[in-house]
């Protein structure tokens, strides 16, 4: 399929006269465009072709159709690529073929339902053009679809079912464009409209920044504060962009003559140079210490290694620890910092979206022991959180998505209206919009009161830990192995298990078990245990797992369950006999994608 890259467009949907008769608001999209084409991505039976080719005749650029170019530069129908080389072959191929045409000029691209998906091919469309996600409901996609029964993904036993679990594995993604706009049955022509009024009030002028637009431009982006009231230990989260290139002269003007040890691991060394620049230009000394990347380094051996390589960079008593990443790094370096001259300051610069709405914020730090997770620990509070958002720019969906987990458990322990936002806007959070950055501020100051009021979990603290009995235990029984299970997929299926016990208990309605569970299958979040791949555990496993939890309390244990959305309380003393029944019947809840 090497013909597939090079082959120039043999056929484009070209509008005829149209230049000479541009009127002023074609005109001015087009120079907001600044050279850039438009790339529209969606599902199948989404209307990309027949969308596309009106808009492109509406702004006077050619249209293109990337599938028709596969086949045509193939020679093959696609489905005959996917049943000679497979998909990883013909995605390969067709990311080639997008990157090609956005080369070859200006225009409108329909692309395939799984292009975007691509990470080459979606970062090649972000550099060189403006994404709109045109998006669609089940039933009108399989209305449409229906008539075109030839799309190699549909052809299944079930293809409903089959269309189901593509929304909710894509729609997460598709909502990384920087336009969605929502197709509904009706003239194409109201689309077209759509699109253009959207590329009025989203693009920059030709006069502002011309970096790739988002729906909510960068230099509107705000920043944000909260401040953790311990008295004299009083600290302050910021969170906003750029937090990282401003670090040395944040640390310089809280810290002066500060040397810092940076504590990061292996995967972050682009975040590493950023801070490290930083650092120079405020002329703080520095020593980077960097560990091999997740739960393994949460233990003994990495606590050891970590203290040692601090002490031997000769860094005192008066000098900081820098947490570089997620929340492994944040717990580890925060109880070096604990240990290390019986208490050295330390700086938490989250790097992924789990770590700068939970694990930063509160003091706790830890390592795992082989009987359970942060079974070894203490209470140590950093001097201050840099939640950059730019840093989760190029965080993994699978670890967005986790992170996300626990912005959830915010609104359902305590802050209903929260859930409630958070299900009318969680595309734009995962397009890294400005209601990102509200999320993550919401999520802190819910952390930040009850911390103030509770540092030390004596009693309304434990209420954070809402689906951590369940999804601790799950961890403990994968290993804490990143492959079957990290920690926010272990929060999520730990909420749903908190709710169906409260349900089956009878403090909540069944309803509300069901409106979180679709709110987590829409972000592609797992709800069931048996959604842990290689798994095999039965219900005494898991039990005997919960009892390492640290909330167990002379031998009984402590869930955190709920009597409704944002109603979650404290229940102590639950017998190990209902634990055990629920389990047993939960194991046996039919499999959810």
């Amino acid at each position: 399929m090497t013909s597939m890259s090079d082959t120039p467009s043999p056929a484009l949907h070209r509008p005829s006269g149209h230049d000479e008769q541009r009127d002023r608001r074609a005109q001015a999209i087009i120079d907001r465009l600044n050279g850039r084409s438009i790339v529209l991505v969606g599902m199948m039976g989404a209307g990309k072709t027949s969308v596309g080719k009106r808009l492109a005749t509406a702004l006077g650029l050619n249209f293109v159709d990337a599938d028709h170019e596969i086949e045509s530069a193939a020679g093959m129908t696609i489905s005959d690529i996917f049943e000679r080389h497979g998909e990883a072959y013909f995605r390969d191929g067709e990311r080639r073929v997008v990157n090609r045409l956005m080369h070859e000029g200006q225009r409108v691209i329909a692309t395939g339902g799984g292009a975007f998906i691509n990470a080459a091919t979606r970062d090649d469309i972000a550099k060189q053009g403006i994404s709109i996600w045109i998006k669609a409901d089940m039933d009108v996609l399989m209305r449409r679809v229906r008539k075109r029964m030839n799309r190699p993904l549909l052809q299944t036993v079930d293809p409903e079912q089959t269309m189901r679990l593509l929304i909710n594995e894509r729609y997460p993604i598709y909502a990384l464009a920087d336009f969605t706009v929502v197709s509904r049955d009706g003239p194409h022509e109201n689309m077209v409209e759509t699109i253009m009024s959207a590329l009025e009030n989203g693009l920059p002028h030709k006069d502002e920044n011309t970096a790739p637009p988002q729906n909510a431009p960068r230099q509107h982006i705000p920043s944000a504060d909260v401040r953790v009231n311990l008295g004299q230990r009083s600290y302050d989260i910021k969170i906003g962009y750029d937090l990282i290139e401003q670090a040395g002269a944040t640390i310089a003007s809280l810290f002066p003559s500060s040397a810092c040890a940076i504590v990061t691991d292996q995967n972050l060394t682009q975040h590493l140079a950023k801070l490290q620049r930083s650092l120079d230009d405020a002329g703080i000394r520095h020593h980077s210490i960097v560990m091999p990347p997740g739960e393994a380094s949460k233990s003994f051996d990495g606590f050891s290694r970590v203290c040692d390589a601090i002490i031997s960079a000769r860094m005192e008593r008066g000098d900081l620890i820098i947490a570089l990443g997620g929340g492994v790094i944040g717990d580890l370096a925060g109880y070096a910092a604990a240990s290390i001259r019986r208490g050295m300051r330390f700086v938490q610069i989250p790097t992924s979206l789990l770590a700068q709405v939970d694990s930063s914020v509160g003091g706790k730090t830890g390592i795992n022991s082989i009987h359970g997770k942060n079974l070894i620990g203490a209470f140590h509070q950093p001097s201050l959180v840099l939640a950059d958002t730019d840093a989760l720019a190029s965080l993994p969906l699978r670890e967005f998505k986790a992170g996300y987990a626990e912005i959830v458990k915010y609104g359902l322990i305590n802050n209903a209206p929260f859930f409630s936002w958070l299900e009318q806007n969680w595309h734009s959070i995962f397009a890294r919009e400005a209601a990102l950055i509200e999320a993550v501020r919401i999520s802190c100051q819910s952390k930040a009161d009850i911390v103030a009021r509770d540092e030390t979990e004596q009693g309304e603290r434990a209420l954070l830990n809402l689906g951590h009995t369940f999804g601790h235990a799950l961890e403990t029984l994968t290993h804490y192995n990143s492959q079957q299970l990290v920690h926010g997929e272990g929060v999520a299926i730990g909420i749903m298990c908190a709710l169906r016990f409260s349900a089956q208990l009878g403090l909540c309605a069944q309803t509300d078990v069901l409106q979180v569970e679709q709110h987590f299958n829409a972000v592609g979040l797992p709800t069931d245990i048996n959604n842990i791949h290689g798994l095999n555990a039965n219900a005494d496993m898991i039990l005997d797992a919960m009892f390492q939890d640290k909330k167990v309390e002379r031998g009984a244990l402590t869930f955190i369950l709920l009597k409704g959305i944002g109603e979650s309380f404290i229940a102590k003393n639950i017998p190990p006999s209902d634990v055990h029944a629920f389990l047993s019947q939960d194991l046996l809840r039919p499999t959810h994608a």
